[in-house]
């Protein structure tokens, strides 16, 4: 059964993102503290220089959601539909130049299916296809992403939200505690980040300084 808006919304909260390249603590422990600093769903997203490949990323990924199976985050692996399908992860996260969201839905069933977008005929298409929720982004500079676009600021989310598009959507790119409030001001239903949490001295601090800035800003 798909899940529903309501609880994809939930979900997106506080949005966790991390592979072995992001962390300067074990990555086991990174997600641990994160998890016991309040967040609400986590993406395995192992890319990048030096990131792990075949069984030493999927052992990896093993190890990582059964750290979120424990807690009851759901598990969500970033582009790899194989891996994702092999461990039976809670879903996947996929950008534009992976499969299209429709080619993705059919091969994971009722599994969470979260779309990166850039505009409204990427957001349209992906809702059309299937799509869980959007990923909007990058909303502020980032370097974590080499692959980034560009800054779009909140300008799409607030066109997306105008046009009245219900769909669940997440913000992501250079954001901390301090820059969320003006994300959900715009309409988003909450934040992913990467650096903000992996590299913090203490994610699970930083997490729930997250945590709270969306409960202060919830709309």
């Amino acid at each position: 059964m798909r899940i529903n808006t309501e609880e994809m919304s939930k979900l997106l909260k506080v949005y966790f993102i991390m592979g072995s390249v992001n962390c300067l603590q074990k990555p086991e422990d990174i997600l641990r503290s994160a998890i016991n600093g309040g967040i609400s769903l986590f993406q395995f997203r192992e890319k990048g220089a030096g990131c792990l490949q075949g069984k030493e990323k999927e052992s990896l990924a093993k190890r990582l959601q059964v750290i979120c199976n424990e807690s009851g985050i759901p598990f969500i692996v970033n582009d790899d539909i194989e891996l994702a399908l092999n461990i039976n992860a809670d879903g996947v996260h996929i950008g534009q130049e992976d499969e299209p969201a429709d080619v993705v839905r059919r091969k994971i069933g009722s599994k969470i299916l979260g779309v990166s977008v850039h505009n409204m005929i990427e957001a349209e298409a992906a809702i059309r296809q299937g799509a869980d929720y959007l990923g909007i982004g990058p909303i502020y500079p980032t370097s974590t992403k080499d692959d980034a676009k560009e800054v779009q600021g909140l300008t799409f989310l607030k066109e997306l939200r105008s046009a009245s598009i219900q769909i669940p959507v997440v913000g992501i790119g250079g954001i901390n505690a301090n820059n969320t409030p003006p994300i959900m001001d715009a309409g988003a239903d909450g934040v992913s980040v990467i650096t903000a949490i992996s590299r913090a001295d203490s994610p699970e601090k930083s997490a729930r300084e997250l945590k709270e800035a969306i409960k202060r800003n919830v709309h």
